[in-house]
């Protein structure tokens, strides 16, 4: 099966969950996400990245609910894990990432905290709330911090409801464009 069915699958089967206290589905907030990448002039890559951020969330078997019965399901990771079986690091570290980058924003604009809807802010304190002095410097010295503090900040207003943006086909040749090949 190629990803791109694969993944559309998955949003078939999962996508229209609620967006953990969010007023928009898993689905809305990938596409949402996706689409300010688009608009914003990222590279296929980072597109792609930002569609696929959440998708540990539809992955795991944990309940909606599951930050108000204190619990980090590590989405981020599960997310990764789950891609890199298809993508690069150009795609799995900024999904890795936009966790700590939420953490990174946190402690270096003071304004950012201040924007987080009560789900980031009930979610970041689970995550480890902001990072400390070193915790900045471990950051920015990752491969692929930069792109995954874009992706925060797409993340982070993608969560408008009934926002008419490209469905989930417009990705797919995109998706399948920077998939890794078989050797």
């Amino acid at each position: 099966m190629q990803i791109a069915d694969l993944i559309m699958e998955i949003f078939a089967a999962k996508g229209s969950s609620a967006y953990f206290g969010e007023p928009v589905s898993q689905r809305e907030h990938a596409l949402q996400t996706a689409h300010l990448a688009e608009i914003d002039g990222a590279r296929n890559w980072l597109i792609v990245a930002a569609l696929l951020h959440d998708i540990g969330h539809l992955l795991h078997e944990l309940p909606e609910h599951v930050a108000d019965l204190g619990i980090d399901p590590r989405h981020e990771d599960i997310g990764q894990g789950w891609l890199a079986q298809y993508f690069g690091p150009e795609v799995t570290a900024p999904v890795r990432l936009h966790v700590d980058a939420k953490r990174y924003l946190c402690a270096t604009d003071p304004a950012y905290l201040a924007l987080l809807s009560p789900a980031s802010v009930q979610s970041l304190q689970l995550q480890g709330g902001p990072f400390n002095e070193e915790g900045v410097r471990v950051f920015e010295q990752q491969p692929f911090a930069r792109e995954a503090v874009r992706l925060r900040r797409w993340d982070d207003i993608a969560k408008v409801p009934g926002l008419h943006v490209p469905g989930l086909e417009h990705y797919l040749a995109m998706i399948q464009a920077v998939q890794l090949r078989a050797v």
